[in-house]
């Protein structure tokens, strides 16, 4: 995964779990983007604080997610979501009924699949 959009999705699940001031820290550097420095001086405290803060919440929400996996399930969802999205459209193009069976077979297996994961 890219590390921003690991971040964010990582925040996203998980960042309620953190203390205030470690979500206010980890939003400003991860979704506000700002510098180690503009965040130190708006809280008042050193460069090497808040960036020690950072990778502390990167710690925690890597952990949360090694024993829950709420990400790696939701992507998976997604990608299955993706792929029944891209053979309805197959279906559309196509003509053949046999075709169209197969790909709405697909279409279901794909849907089971994903009532199990929930």
């Amino acid at each position: 995964m890219d590390r921003i959009y690991e971040q964010t999705m990582l925040f996203d699940f998980y960042g309620e779990l953190l203390t205030e001031h470690q979500r206010s820290v980890y939003r400003d550097a991860v979704y506000e983007d700002l510098s180690l420095g503009e965040i130190a001086q708006e809280r008042g405290i050193s460069r090497q604080g808040v960036h020690d803060l950072i990778r502390r919440c990167d710690r925690i929400l890597q952990d949360y997610e090694s024993k829950l996996h709420l990400v790696e399930r939701f992507d998976r969802a997604r990608r299955r979501v993706a792929e029944i999205e891209g053979l309805t459209y197959a279906v559309d193009r196509e003509g053949d009924i046999s075709d169209m069976q197969a790909k709405l077979g697909e279409i279901r297996e794909l849907a089971r699949g994903l009532l199990e994961e929930l």
